[in-house]
């Protein structure tokens, strides 16, 4: 597994001239390292306002980021086999009608999943870029950088998996979901904006996307 080795095994892995692990699988990282701060930051005793209404409020958002670290964690290894799957289906023999249409049928399988696992990024992303107003608005001021670094990796996770999805959608051959997908995304894109946008005020800090 990716998410298992070192950080120099990983990054090296991304350096080799592979297609995987690719840009998805790089996306699924940011957001797993932006939650990952974030948890951070939610867990920490000091909150802005010492009530414990903030407290509590951190705590279910600590919870929350450890849930989508893990959904992310997962989605790093997930889009390099959904990359890889779709490779082996373009490797199916095509000599006879019946091989043509088994591997025609085996690619679309393929480049449905590929497409699947990058907007399952995008999803828990902005679900990251999310917890990332509330720990903005709540958590320790003196952490604001921390927070907005996370912040801004959940974009970067959010641009990334976007990115990776749209790349797929025209080997689909489905335009009522490619439709759905596309105006899924964007509302993903600009409901995440306005939660960045709101966190970047909140920590008092200059938009950095």
């Amino acid at each position: 597994m990716l998410a298992n080795k070192t950080v120099l095994e990983l990054l090296d892995a991304f350096s080799a001239p592979t297609p995987t692990p690719g840009g998805g699988s790089a996306a699924a990282l940011a957001g797993a390292v932006g939650a990952s701060l974030l948890a951070m930051v939610a867990g920490m005793p000091k909150t802005k306002t010492g009530s414990p209404e903030s407290r509590t409020i951190l705590d279910a958002a600590h919870a929350t980021l450890l849930s989508l670290r893990a959904e992310l964690v997962d989605l790093i290894d997930r889009d390099a086999a959904a990359y890889d799957l779709v490779v082996e289906a373009y490797k199916l023999p095509k000599g006879t009608d019946e091989e043509k249409a088994a591997r025609k049928a085996a690619v679309a399988r393929g480049m449905r999943v590929a497409t699947d696992v990058p907007l399952e990024t995008a999803r828990a992303a902005a679900r990251v870029a999310a917890q990332g107003r509330i720990v903005a608005e709540h958590g320790n001021p003196n952490a604001k950088s921390d927070a907005g670094v996370a912040i801004s990796l959940a974009m970067t996770a959010l641009s990334g998996g976007h990115m990776n999805v749209t790349a797929n959608l025209g080997g689909l051959g489905d335009e009522a979901y490619a439709a759905a997908v596309k105006e899924e995304l964007a509302a993903l894109m600009r409901t995440s904006g306005m939660e960045i946008g709101s966190a970047y005020v909140a920590l008092g800090i200059g938009h950095t996307h």
